[in-house]
């Protein structure tokens, strides 16, 4: 009997020597990494750990994720130890999911044959012995890792497995690892213990909450860390600030609160936020609460939180946060409506005295969809002109594109009248903060794109009409010969659909006008000219129903501007083939209102194109003659059998709507255009 404890020691120390038997300068190499070379070192571990279990090589994939788990407790780059922490633990996951999936197998294995496949959901008596013995065995190897933080972290990583042993031992488990982390001294590397641990017992024993309030309570305890000497050293020495500091904290905090506050009822969220308000810098407290609670909570009692916020010290937790986390909750569930505007007015009280325009752009991203939601034109605007006013000092809007495009978005999409946003005073100034061509054209294009999607009426409305002119002409005017086929295509398609949307009623000869204009416009766009040549002709077809085809002397003169219309804007085109289509589509429209020197000239221009006529075009995979199918044929004959083998042009084309020129149904109650 005495000779079994020596065996049982000899056997614990030669596991102790394999495991500590790995390369101990590989933990000082990481240190002198960059970030991008350190994220590729993680990387490249995790391929070896993976190799290493695919050659049955158990024992160096455990020396792995110990080497990894040993990176956690270095905090000499605190600014970079969130992101090295989910690089880590990424690791140790993979790690832990291997092992499960291994005993599982095993233990599939082992099942007798009359037995069906082990189930997902099996319970510790479905499992053989021999497979229980090999789980007691991995976690006989953890427990003898000598160093606190790796054994922990590679215990959790396994977590899972405790389903091998017994239903009880996860409980237990649990309650013994929360009291490990209170051994970690750093407050940063016990923090995202807390973290990992709530994270993977979560998802393992989803119903479990009591380890959830202990590891709450540890969070609030170690508060009075934060200002002992070795921290505020630590901090001298890598020359970060308090404020960045608790911040390290934020990702860690959150999910905590996060699992604390689920399906917790409203009495339970109040104790909470009081609990968390009594603590000294509690602003790294109010931030995970308002990343963590439902909004409706919070939208209930906005004031209050507003209150909470002016109380945080300046020197800690950076306010822009906490106001545009605040901001979030806020657009996702409405305040009472009697306290919408004070909320407003007493948070930009804080915004708009931010000395820092990152900050202070941060928050307006957030608050601007806000004010839209909530309020109208007069608020908004005062937003827009403040906003301005931050960003227009020493060009600093070239910083802030992203933002301020971001800002037009959310503009565009929650205000309800399109019209109301053409009239802010301060809409197009703001419009103007895009010097940049690329981004300047990112904004139009967004606007054109959201007027065709909710303009849902057509419009004759000035404020309007200009409004879109002007973007219109800003995305014509950016294209040049280097630009691609897609992004004419692209463009015109939103001029066009702008197009769509204007309508002057039966006031034809100002709807002519504004085709004239937009002539001159957008005059190197060949699918915006033939567009517009087919909305004339549609007026004049509308025009010949309107009168019953007995035209007035001004009906007459209005046919007679229109033909002239197209006769001028057709020769502009480059496709032939275009020209020539709407030189016969035009002369059918000039001889259907008897105009008959006019439809004439355009069948004369059809006939003079001709000769210019390429001998074959392609058609499919084949290529066809355009010469006539029988010699003795006339030339007007070929051109119309020209024409038909062309697709028919639409108005709108690729912007879902499809408007054919010729005949419409007459409307009897329609009058006689008008000046």
């Amino acid at each position: 009997m005495g000779a079994r404890p020596s065996g049982v020691s000899e056997k614990m120390k030669n596991r102790l020597e394999q495991l500590d038997d790995f390369e101990e300068g590989s933990v000082k190499e990481m240190l002198s990494l960059s970030q991008q070379e350190y994220t590729k070192r993680i990387e490249d571990l995790n391929q070896t750990l993976l190799g290493a279990w695919q050659q049955d090589q158990r024992v160096k994939a455990l020396k792995i994720v110990i080497q990894c788990s040993k990176f956690l407790v270095e905090t000499s780059v605190m600014q970079f130890y969130p992101s090295k922490f989910v690089l880590i633990t990424d690791v140790l996951e993979h790690f832990g999911q291997l092992v499960y999936d291994r005993l599982f197998l095993k233990a599939q294995q082992m099942l007798p044959g009359s037995l069906k496949k082990l189930s997902e959901d099996f319970s510790p008596d479905q499992i053989p012995e021999t497979a229980k013995e090999t789980a007691r065995n991995w976690f006989f190897k953890i427990a003898s890792i000598r160093e606190l933080v790796p054994r922990f972290y590679v215990e959790i990583s396994i977590l899972k497995c405790y389903r091998f042993l017994d239903r009880e031992e996860i409980p237990r488990a649990l309650k013994r690892l929360v009291n490990m982390i209170r051994g970690i001294g750093d407050p940063l590397v016990s923090s995202y213990a807390r973290c990992y641990l709530t994270r993977i017992a979560h998802d393992v024993v989803p119903t479990l909450t009591d380890y959830l309030w202990t590891c709450f309570n540890d969070s609030l305890f170690i508060y009075k860390q934060f200002n002992d000497d070795v921290v505020q050293n630590q901090l001298g020495l890598q020359q970060m600030d308090f404020a960045r500091y608790l911040t390290l904290f934020s990702p860690a905090f959150d999910w905590i609160m996060q699992c604390v506050a689920q399906d917790a009822s409203d009495e339970t969220l109040v104790d909470i936020m009081d609990k968390c308000r009594q603590k000294a810098n509690s602003a790294l407290l109010i931030n995970a609460i308002l990343c963590s609670f439902r909004p409706d909570f919070i939208s209930n009692r906005a004031l209050s939180f507003v209150e909470v916020v002016k109380e945080c010290e300046d020197s800690g937790f950076p306010k822009a946060v906490l106001l545009r986390n605040l901001g979030l909750c806020l657009v996702l569930v409405a305040p009472p409506e009697n306290d919408r505007l004070a909320v407003l007015n007493e948070v930009w009280k804080f915004v708009m005295k931010f000395p820092n325009v990152t900050d202070y752009m941060s928050c307006a991203e957030v608050w601007i969809e806000y004010t839209v939601r909530h309020f109208g034109k007069r608020e908004l605007n005062a937003l827009l002109h403040d906003i301005i006013k931050h960003v227009t000092p020493d060009r600093l809007f070239e910083k802030f594109y992203p933002q301020l495009h971001s800002i037009i978005v959310k503009i565009l999409t929650y205000a309800k009248d399109l019209a109301l946003i053409f009239s802010l005073e301060k809409f197009l100034p703001f419009i103007d903060l895009f010097q940049k061509d690329s981004a300047k054209l990112d904004v139009c294009k967004t606007i054109a794109e959201t007027f065709a999607k909710n303009q849902l009426i057509e419009t004759s409305d000035p404020v309007v009409l200009n409004a879109m002119m002007f973007v219109c002409k800003t995305m014509h005017d950016s294209l040049n010969a280097l630009s691609v086929e897609d992004e004419k295509r692209q463009i015109s398609d939103l001029i066009n659909g702008f197009f769509n949307k204007v309508s002057f009623g039966n006031d034809f000869e100002q709807q002519l006008a504004f085709f004239v204009e937009a002539r001159g416009s957008f005059c190197n766009i060949d699918a915006v000219l033939v567009y517009l040549v087919q909305r004339v002709n549609q007026l004049g077809v509308r025009t010949y129903e309107m009168v019953n085809g007995n035209h007035s002397r001004r009906t007459a003169a209005f046919v007679r501007a229109s033909t002239a219309f197209c006769f001028i804007t057709i020769p502009s085109l480059q496709s032939i083939f275009t020209r020539l289509q709407l030189y016969v589509l035009c002369g059918q429209t000039a001889l259907l209102n008897q105009c008959l020197s006019q439809a004439d000239g355009f069948f004369k221009a059809a006939i003079a194109l001709l000769p210019e006529m390429p001998k074959t075009v392609d058609s499919d995979i084949k290529q066809k003659s355009t010469e006539p199918d029988n010699p003795e044929v006339g030339v007007s004959l070929s051109a119309a059998r020209t024409a038909e083998r062309r697709p028919r042009v639409r108005l709108g084309q690729g912007i879902g709507h499809q408007v054919w020129v010729l005949r419409q149904r007459p409307e009897p109650s329609r009058v006689a255009p008008t000046g």
